[in-house]
């Protein structure tokens, strides 16, 4: 094996070329060529050519075959390929490692991008050599020389393809770094898992997303990404269809009721595991003549993992045992191809073993106290009382407590506490404002209403604590609807009935400074409002000017 050079500029791809010369009849090759560990590349394609000679008259068999594999770095500095494996008669060949050498990897974006103001997405998927049906991550990053037109991506649509299953992990935004590429500032924008289900290679289309602006909405689309999906082995066991992750298999009784024969019962098949649990076909019970099976109810509990999908999905089956006596429930088969170690694994079939009683024999199984309540509960149910509703009586074996009657019950005292001492607030006002009037004498007009309007001031301390309360909470939403409220207080106390704007009354009666402050800050509540992650300083600056400002606009 040998590279066409030992030195790489950027991102060069770094082709490889394998030769493999058999020269002589008596020589088998017993396995294929194994590849060293190629972690820190990206394979973006591979081909082979087969050559031979066999003359009979000279006996001369002799076979040369050529493999390229084209790769692309995902780190710099010096790199070691180790070697190549191959059995011959029982022998094992091997080439000798050497090292390359690769320079700075620098991510270009496309020239137009670096000059202009728009959004441009870019898909990554760092791992593209996988299995068919083994799950890669793809990561969509959003590119553009103005932060604000990265807020404004939305409507963000994966690829829909028939070769290709893509669920979404999260639409969350991170935080946008400045930095980026080539100082161009970037944004994770969303992160999905792709599952191919075709060998070969495979092209994961390109997302598309929408820019809104004020006057119009523009359609933006990122790169293709190829993967070189690898086909299973060709040894399957039996059961295997499309598990391709780490499984087992549990069967079990969904109650601890006794089974009675000719009545219901319910037996759930769970995969738990890790692996394309969203997309599997999982091992049904197999048909039988001691039991009628209905079709069964599906129920996923699975998050995303590092591996694909980890959790469970359920089977919940009806089955009704047509006869008395030992039923043996059988699924079928299941196998699942295990990527990490690349060889299938067997589960075979699981069984659950029931005693199906009739109706003698369950009666005669119960305790006395059991026959006591099924006796009541008979008597009570056909039993039709005029003056009692006798349903009410049933005798129960198990009682739960009802959480949300309990829920309900708290939250209509809060809200009747609250409404009482709104209306001792309310009602304090207007004795202050009584004893106002008729305690002291009249003066002017002017005086009265200013007078008043001290008792009435707003307390702006309360505002503060309660705003540092919701900030030191993160809850955002609360925090700017009470700005908003101690900003129409402020407004409504000081500036009712002025002519004018309100910056230009803070200018008259504070100075040009300080309204030039309240101007800058409220731009500054609307950006951070509007913006789609708060940062914990941001706030506490926010905040702290919050404070100052309007602390001076009521001394």
């Amino acid at each position: 094996m040998k590279p066409d050079k030992s030195d790489y500029e950027g991102r060069d791809v770094v082709n490889l070329t394998i030769i493999l010369e058999l020269n002589g009849d008596d020589l088998v090759q017993q396995s294929p060529l194994k590849l060293p560990d190629l972690s820190k590349f990206n394979m973006v394609g591979s081909g082979s050519y087969r050559d031979g000679l066999l003359d009979p008259e000279s006996n001369i068999n002799a076979s040369k075959s050529i493999t390229r594999i084209a790769l692309e770095p995902k780190q710099k500095g010096k790199i070691r390929i180790g070697s190549v494996l191959v059995t011959i008669n029982n022998k094992i060949y091997k080439t000798e490692p050497f090292d390359i050498f690769i320079k700075d990897i620098d991510k270009k974006v496309p020239a137009k991008a670096v000059a202009s103001n728009d959004v441009y997405l870019n898909m990554e998927i760092d791992d593209r050599e996988v299995y068919q049906d083994q799950p890669t991550v793809a990561i969509l990053r959003g590119y553009s020389r103005n932060i604000d037109n990265l807020r404004r991506v939305k409507n963000i649509r994966l690829p829909e393809e028939d070769h290709l299953d893509v669920h979404p992990i999260n639409f969350n935004k991170s935080e946008i770094d400045p930095t980026g590429i080539s100082n161009m500032p970037t944004q994770i924008l969303a992160v999905f898992m792709v599952f191919p289900n075709e060998s070969g290679y495979v092209e994961v289309p390109s997302v598309s997303a929408s820019v809104s602006s004020y006057s119009n909405s523009n359609k933006i689309v990122s790169n293709k990404v190829k993967l070189n999906v690898k086909k299973l082995p060709a040894d399957a066991p039996e059961g295997f269809k499309n598990a391709v992750g780490k499984f087992k298999v549990d069967v079990y009784k969904s109650t601890d009721e006794k089974v009675e024969a000719k009545k219901p019962i319910n037996v759930t098949v769970k995969v738990s595991g890790e692996g394309n649990l969203a997309n599997m076909h999982l091992p049904e019970i197999a048909k039988s003549e001691d039991y009628e099976i209905y079709a069964p109810k599906i129920v996923n509990n699975f998050v995303v993992g590092e591996g694909g999908f980890t959790g469970d999905i359920s089977a919940n089956y009806i089955i009704i045992p047509h006869k008395a006596g030992i039923l043996n429930i059988k699924t079928e088969e299941f196998s699942f191809f295990d990527p990490e170690n690349a060889q299938y694994v067997a589960l075979g079939g699981k069984s659950l073993v029931l005693n199906a009683l009739t109706a003698e024999q369950l009666y005669d199984s119960k305790t006395t106290v059991e026959k006591m309540n099924d006796y009541t509960n008979d008597f009570l149910e056909t039993v039709d009382s005029p003056v009692l509703k006798t349903t009410a009586f049933k005798v129960k074996e198990k009682r739960k407590f009802n959480w949300n009657i309990l829920l309900i019950n708290i939250s209509i005292f809060a809200g009747l506490l609250m409404l009482y001492f709104a209306f001792r607030k309310w009602q304090k006002k207007q004795r202050l404002v009584a004893e106002s009037v008729s305690n002291k004498p009249l003066g002017s007009v002017s005086e009265t209403e200013a007078e008043i309007r001290e008792r009435l001031k707003t307390d702006t301390s309360d505002y503060f604590s309660y705003l540092n309360n919701l900030k030191e909470e993160q809850n955002f939403d609360a925090f700017f609807s009470t700005v908003a409220e101690l900003d129409a207080e402020v407004r409504s106390e000081y500036f009712e009935g002025q002519g004018g704007s309100f910056v230009s009354f803070i200018e008259n009666f504070k100075g040009r400074s300080v309204a030039e402050e309240y101007q800058n800050l409220q731009q500054r509540i609307q950006m951070e409002k509007y913006s789609p992650v708060h940062s914990e300083q941001s706030l506490d600056e926010l905040y702290k000017d919050i404070v100052n400002i309007y602390s001076k606009i009521s001394k």
